[in-house]
């Protein structure tokens, strides 16, 4: 009978140790990027502003963290975002960016479905101005 316990024991031990050892294989940090322009509005508009935007998504935790910056832009950005839609076309606010001003950073915790749509390359950064007030730099986020 003992022996009996003895063997449960260890399979169970030993069952746990793998789920254990497993466990941080399955979690994955993936790399993100956007190049911000005014050519990646939709519609394309004229402006010079340039800029950038760096994010790391961590899939265990669901937690994006972001940080990038801008220059050249018309005026003072008035509002930032991540809008979800694929290239080419326009979405709705997903998460905001705040604060909006050169350079930023944040993080947020991402719901199942934001998660999809990030990793299946449906979303952007958007930077508002008065002067474009649609949005005046944009880039696609991608792997």
């Amino acid at each position: 009978m003992s022996s009996k316990i003895l063997r449960t024991t260890m399979t169970l031990f030993g069952c746990v140790g793998m789920l254990v050892i497993a466990s941080p294989l399955v979690a994955e940090t993936v790399n993100l990027k956007a190049s911000l322009s005014g050519k990646n509005e939709v519609p394309p508009n004229d402006s010079k502003g340039t800029g950038s935007v760096t994010a790391s998504y961590d899939t265990a935790s669901k937690k994006l963290s972001w940080k990038g910056n801008y220059s050249g832009l018309s005026g003072a950005a008035t509002a930032a975002h991540f809008h979800s839609a694929e290239e080419g076309k326009n979405g709705g606010v997903t998460i905001p960016i705040a604060p909006n001003a050169s350079p930023f950073e944040g993080s947020a915790t991402l719901t199942d479905a934001q998660a999809a749509d990030l990793m299946a390359g449906k979303w952007y950064a958007n930077f508002h101005t008065a002067a474009h007030p649609a949005g005046e730099v944009r880039g696609q986020v991608k792997k």
